[in-house]
Protein backbone atom coordinates (compact mmCIF):
# COMPACT_ATOMS: atom_id res chain seq x y z
CA UNK A 1 0.00 0.00 0.00
CA UNK A 2 1.23 3.63 -0.64
CA UNK A 3 1.43 5.56 2.06
CA UNK A 4 2.36 9.69 2.37
CA UNK A 5 5.02 11.05 4.97
CA UNK A 6 5.11 14.65 5.17
CA UNK A 7 9.19 15.41 5.33
CA UNK A 8 12.28 17.72 5.83
CA UNK A 9 14.43 15.64 3.47
CA UNK A 10 14.68 13.38 0.38
CA UNK A 11 15.19 10.46 1.89
CA UNK A 12 13.74 7.71 4.34
CA UNK A 13 16.30 8.73 7.21
CA UNK A 14 14.82 12.26 6.83
CA UNK A 15 13.01 13.51 9.87
CA UNK A 16 9.21 14.10 9.62
CA UNK A 17 8.00 17.51 8.96
CA UNK A 18 5.35 18.53 11.64
CA UNK A 19 3.50 20.49 9.02
CA UNK A 20 1.35 18.82 6.17
CA UNK A 21 0.44 21.53 3.42
CA UNK A 22 3.68 23.33 4.48
CA UNK A 23 6.23 20.62 4.38
CA UNK A 24 9.37 21.13 2.52
CA UNK A 25 8.68 17.21 0.64
CA UNK A 26 6.03 14.70 0.75
CA UNK A 27 7.55 10.87 0.34
CA UNK A 28 5.61 8.84 -1.29
CA UNK A 29 6.35 5.06 0.28
CA UNK A 30 5.21 1.60 -0.52
CA UNK A 31 5.05 -0.15 2.55
CA UNK A 32 5.42 -3.33 1.14
CA UNK A 33 8.73 -2.91 -0.70
CA UNK A 34 9.77 0.22 1.03
CA UNK A 35 10.07 1.68 -2.50
CA UNK A 36 9.48 5.93 -2.44
CA UNK A 37 8.66 9.20 -4.43
CA UNK A 38 9.64 12.88 -3.48
CA UNK A 39 7.17 15.33 -4.07
CA UNK A 40 8.53 18.81 -3.90
CA UNK A 41 5.95 20.96 -1.72
CA UNK A 42 7.51 23.88 -2.60
CA UNK A 43 5.05 25.91 -4.36
CA UNK A 44 2.72 24.39 -1.63
CA UNK A 45 4.60 25.38 1.18
CA UNK A 46 5.40 29.10 -0.05
CA UNK A 47 1.86 29.79 -0.83
CA UNK A 48 -0.65 32.44 0.24
CA UNK A 49 -3.49 30.02 1.11
CA UNK A 50 -4.33 26.69 0.07
CA UNK A 51 -1.43 25.01 0.71
CA UNK A 52 -3.39 21.54 1.99
CA UNK A 53 -5.84 21.42 -0.34
CA UNK A 54 -3.22 21.90 -3.12
CA UNK A 55 -0.81 18.67 -1.15
CA UNK A 56 -3.67 16.80 -0.35
CA UNK A 57 -5.04 17.12 -4.09
CA UNK A 58 -1.36 15.61 -4.75
CA UNK A 59 -0.73 13.11 -2.55
CA UNK A 60 -4.23 11.43 -3.81
CA UNK A 61 -3.28 11.47 -7.28
CA UNK A 62 -0.38 9.51 -6.07
CA UNK A 63 -2.77 7.10 -5.02
CA UNK A 64 -1.87 7.49 -0.91
CA UNK A 65 -4.36 5.63 1.06
CA UNK A 66 -2.91 6.92 4.13
CA UNK A 67 -1.14 10.11 5.44
CA UNK A 68 1.30 10.26 8.39
CA UNK A 69 2.01 13.74 9.86
CA UNK A 70 2.48 15.99 12.99
CA UNK A 71 -0.55 18.55 12.28
CA UNK A 72 -3.43 18.66 9.82
CA UNK A 73 -5.46 21.60 9.56
CA UNK A 74 -9.33 21.21 8.87
CA UNK A 75 -9.46 22.61 5.34
CA UNK A 76 -6.41 19.96 4.48
CA UNK A 77 -8.44 17.22 6.37
CA UNK A 78 -11.73 17.35 4.68
CA UNK A 79 -9.89 17.17 1.33
CA UNK A 80 -7.74 14.51 2.54
CA UNK A 81 -10.91 12.99 4.19
CA UNK A 82 -12.86 13.01 0.86
CA UNK A 83 -10.09 11.76 -1.10
CA UNK A 84 -10.37 8.03 1.40
CA UNK A 85 -6.96 8.96 2.81
CA UNK A 86 -7.09 8.09 6.32
CA UNK A 87 -4.63 10.59 8.79
CA UNK A 88 -2.49 10.07 11.47
CA UNK A 89 -0.95 13.43 13.26
CA UNK A 90 1.82 13.66 15.79
CA UNK A 91 4.51 11.78 13.47
CA UNK A 92 8.04 11.93 14.28
CA UNK A 93 11.45 10.83 14.15
CA UNK A 94 12.64 9.26 10.60
CA UNK A 95 10.29 8.54 7.48
CA UNK A 96 11.87 5.22 8.07
CA UNK A 97 10.61 5.03 11.71
CA UNK A 98 7.31 6.13 10.97
CA UNK A 99 6.79 4.06 8.31
CA UNK A 100 7.96 0.82 10.83
CA UNK A 101 5.17 2.59 13.35
CA UNK A 102 2.69 2.42 10.81
CA UNK A 103 3.26 -1.31 9.89
CA UNK A 104 3.72 -2.28 13.18
CA UNK A 105 -0.32 -0.70 13.80
CA UNK A 106 1.23 2.08 16.24
CA UNK A 107 -1.06 4.87 14.82
CA UNK A 108 -4.65 5.89 15.65
CA UNK A 109 -6.50 7.56 12.97
CA UNK A 110 -7.63 10.80 13.47
CA UNK A 111 -11.29 12.12 12.73
CA UNK A 112 -10.82 15.34 12.35
CA UNK A 113 -8.36 18.05 12.21
CA UNK A 114 -5.57 18.70 15.09
CA UNK A 115 -4.75 22.30 14.60
CA UNK A 116 -6.41 25.45 13.10
CA UNK A 117 -5.93 25.99 9.73
CA UNK A 118 -3.24 29.27 8.76
CA UNK A 119 -0.37 28.30 11.13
Amino acid sequence: MKIAVTSKGQDLNAEVDPRFGRAAYVIIVDTDTLEFEVIDNASNKNSMKGAGIQAASGIADKGAKVLLTGFCGPNAYKTLEAADIKVANDATGTIQNVVDQYKAGKFEFATSANVDGHW
